[in-house]
């Protein structure tokens, strides 16, 4: 992904992730993750059984790389990995809510001014505009 995509003020929504999601892919849901302490929603990704299975039997966020098509522990290679403390279905039991706690930093690969790891939401949109805000710069 382009550093403009992920870091820039413009918006461009990928309408077709979830075609890309399950593409290859079978049986993954959605998932998203909240911050324990400050009920942030931190990030949403995808899950499949085997995935689910070792979040629960490690406690920690493992999730499915829609696009890697791998299990993914999330922050293995960075050192940012998160406890996983609690877990919720929604009524028709086809998405998730993990509710977790950082080890370390934040969830996402992308860093602020500081160098540190951000939220996956940081850029809020103009309402009025469909301009982006960056809020954590």
């Amino acid at each position: 992904m382009s550093k403009e995509l992920e870091e820039g003020l413009e918006l461009a929504l990928d309408w077709n992730k979830l075609e890309k999601a399950v593409e290859g892919t079978k049986g993954i849901i959605p998932v998203a993750v909240q911050h324990a302490d400050t009920k942030e929603v931190v990030l949403v990704a995808y899950i499949n059984q085997i995935a689910f299975e070792e979040s629960l039997k490690r406690k920690m966020l493992v999730l499915w790389s829609s696009s890697r098509q791998e299990l993914w522990v999330k922050g293995l290679t960075s050192g940012e990995t998160f406890e996983l403390l609690e877990a919720y279905v929604n009524c028709e039991q086809n998405s998730l809510l993990f509710v977790v706690r950082p080890n370390r930093g934040g969830i996402c690969h992308t860093k602020n001014a500081k160098g540190e790891p951000r939220n996956c939401y940081y850029r809020k949109i103009n309402l009025d505009t469909s301009t982006l805000e960056n809020t954590d710069a």
